[in-house]
């Protein structure tokens, strides 16, 4: 996934935002996984696990 792609799901995710906390969560959720990627907070690979927030 490129960059670009990354961030494009970011906002399309931030346009899903209802809102109410307990609905956005899994989407907010989401996009704080994007935003570490983007970021180099997480290394693209999935399966690799970050050790500070276990995210």
């Amino acid at each position: 996934m490129t960059l670009e792609e990354v961030q494009a799901e970011i906002t399309e995710l931030e346009g899903k935002l209802t809102g109410d906390m307990f609905a956005d969560m899994e989407i907010k959720d989401k996009i704080h996984n994007l935003k570490m990627k983007l970021n180099g907070t997480k290394p693209m690979d999935q399966s690799i696990e970050c050790e500070g927030c276990g995210s």
